[in-house]
């Protein structure tokens, strides 16, 4: 077994899928990083990406074009991290009930719909995205075809993590983001409306949790079938405090979840006589070490989870 396990070609595959397990869940910490960080507890992750997924799955399907899906994915993820908005930015009701609630509609949702204009629960194959090369770096012998022939959508959160780095650490409106999950009075003292950086933040979680859905649906497996996220929203609530809030460490600690998944796969062909429903169950103990603070202690935005009037 070790013989396997130390060859090149078992490391290649195990790195090569765990980078694929790892692309939904950093959408998923992406999500809920730049949403806590404004102040808002989006729970709802989980229902945003299963139902990015259906409805990529829907506009890939009737368009024949993954990319087609992914743009439908994303109006779908925004209309939902609207519907949150509205409800804890606006309405001021209780964070934590309304993502639970987001969560139960589109789990409802999207298995109702999707007997109604799929004809089952299971749908039939899907168009989906061909890999993409980096030139001259993909021709690299074994580092190339690892890390630089990926799925575009892989190599796309990379580069929102960048990016969000940047706008949240480089620049006056990711001090506003900060400070609208830190201080909000104190924001809206030196003249920025806190519900404006918030609302904009929850949308763009939305959007974000919808990607991370779609590259299940058109991006891996190549259809849609019933819950489908099979909790990658959960454990991208664990991957935001495992990487402390920053977008880069977000996306580290998903490689980590991503890796876990991708050995507890490989471990059950080995048929070491473990039950594999304990190996199904490792990227979730590896969770709960995430939240119980066992890795290192890590402080959330101070004002995360309660709402704000104007004028407060």
């Amino acid at each position: 077994m070790w013989e396997v396990v130390l060859s090149l070609s078992f490391i290649a595959d195990l790195t090569i899928s765990a980078i694929r397990m790892t692309t939904p869940l950093a959408f998923a910490g992406l999500s809920c990083t730049i949403s806590e960080r404004s102040g808002i507890f989006n729970i709802g992750v989980e229902g945003m990406m299963l139902a990015g997924a259906f409805v990529a799955a829907v506009g890939a399907l009737f368009s024949g074009s993954a990319w087609t899906g992914l743009a439908c994915a994303s109006l779908a993820g925004a209309f939902l991290g609207l519907l949150l908005a509205v409800l804890t930015v606006t309405l001021g009701a209780n964070q934590i009930i309304c993502g639970v609630m987001i969560n139960i509609l589109s789990l409802g949702m999207t298995s109702f719909l999707a007997r109604i204009v799929m004809g089952s629960a299971v749908t039939q194959k899907l168009p989906t995205f061909e890999p993409w090369e980096i030139p001259l770096l993909a021709d690299i012998p074994f580092l190339g075809e690892i890390f630089f022939t990926q799925s575009p959508l892989s190599f796309l959160s990379y580069l929102i993590a960048i990016l969000l780095a940047v706008l949240l650490f480089k620049t006056t409106w990711g001090l506003n983001i900060r400070a609208s999950g830190e201080h909000p009075a104190a924001l809206e003292t030196g003249g920025v409306n806190p519900s404006t950086v918030r609302y904009a933040c929850v949308v763009l979680s939305g959007i974000l949790a919808a990607l991370g859905g779609a590259f299940l649906s058109v991006g891996v497996v190549r259809y849609f079938t019933e819950n489908m996220s099979a909790g990658r929203g959960f454990i991208g609530l664990c991957i935001v405090i495992l990487g402390k809030w920053h977008p880069l460490g977000a996306l580290l600690a998903a490689f980590v979840f991503g890796a876990v998944d991708a050995l507890q796969l490989r471990i059950q062909t080995f048929q070491l006589g473990i039950p594999y429903h304990f190996l199904i169950m490792l990227p979730y103990i590896c969770g709960l070490i995430a939240i119980s603070g066992l890795v290192g202690k890590a402080r959330s935005p101070e004002a995360v989870g309660r709402p704000y009037r104007q004028g407060e």
